[in-house]
């Protein structure tokens, strides 16, 4: 089994080492692509842990996360949400961008994210204590539609934070090279293009480019596909639909590669 390749910035092992040992709910913050999720990942693999992985939206509610009654070959079922489950279990529970989910889920899962660290179930009229293994893990983008996607300081004061950020040029090209095996000279401009265009804020783009838009990018290049298509599909494309914004991108692109 391939183990998850994860590189270390700035002491957020130790952070999650500690919290975990200290049964502290952990707030990880960052922009999209930049490995908040594969730091989890690499996490819960080190320590040989299961892993429950939510991704929240706008349409995510408690039932979703906690459980609902199902009719089954005419009966009346309890099937447990994935948070209950990972309660139960002792897992490590990822809820990814939690700003995006519904002001219920904020709520119910307040108690879990204190000392108290149970949940209750108003629909089974029953509390749950959470087993002694089990950690909770939530991130978001402090900076994606910030005045409607912002965390209230009453829930963000229940968790210890890491700030992610995208990694040193020297890193994110170990990473892009690592996970597409694609050549050094290739994963060195890819990164070149990602800071160029990082640092250009007069295009106003939603996002910007994240370290998971130049590995795709790394990956179709190792097929048949020119870098420059490969960069056209995988970040411009990806970034906006709006034509000058488009040919900005494009000639950064061209420039560089």
């Amino acid at each position: 089994m391939t183990k998850i390749f994860y590189k270390e910035i700035s002491n957020e092992r130790a952070v999650f080492e500690a919290a975990l040992s200290q049964k502290l709910p952990l707030l990880l913050k960052g922009p999209t692509g930049c490995g908040k999720s594969r730091f989890v990942e690499a996490m819960a693999e080190n320590q040989n842990r299961k892993l429950v992985t939510v991704s929240c939206n706008d349409e995510t509610s408690a039932a979703d996360l906690i459980g609902r009654y199902l009719i089954k070959g005419g009966d009346t079922i309890w099937q447990d949400g994935p948070v209950l489950r990972a309660i139960k279990e002792g897992a490590i529970l990822y809820l990814d961008e939690i700003a995006e989910a519904r002001e219920d889920v904020i709520t119910v899962l307040h108690s879990l994210s204190d000392h108290r660290r149970e949940l209750f179930v108003d629909r089974l009229n029953e509390s749950f204590k959470a087993d002694e293994h089990f950690m909770m893990i939530v991130s978001f983008n402090p900076g994606y539609q910030q005045s409607l996607k912002e965390m209230k300081p009453s829930t963000r004061q229940r968790f210890i934070s890491l700030d992610f950020d995208y990694p040193p040029k020297e890193i994110e090209e170990e990473i892009v090279k690592t996970e597409s095996q694609i050549d050094q000279k290739y994963a060195k401009k890819l990164v070149q293009v990602a800071n160029k265009i990082r640092n250009l804020h007069e295009l106003a783009l939603t996002e910007t480019v994240s370290t998971r838009l130049l590995v795709n990018a790394a990956k179709l290049i190792n097929t048949d596909i020119s870098p420059r298509l490969a960069c056209d599909v995988a970040i411009v494309q990806t970034l906006t639909d709006d034509k000058e914004q488009a040919v900005a991108l494009k000639d950064i692109i061209n420039l560089i590669i």
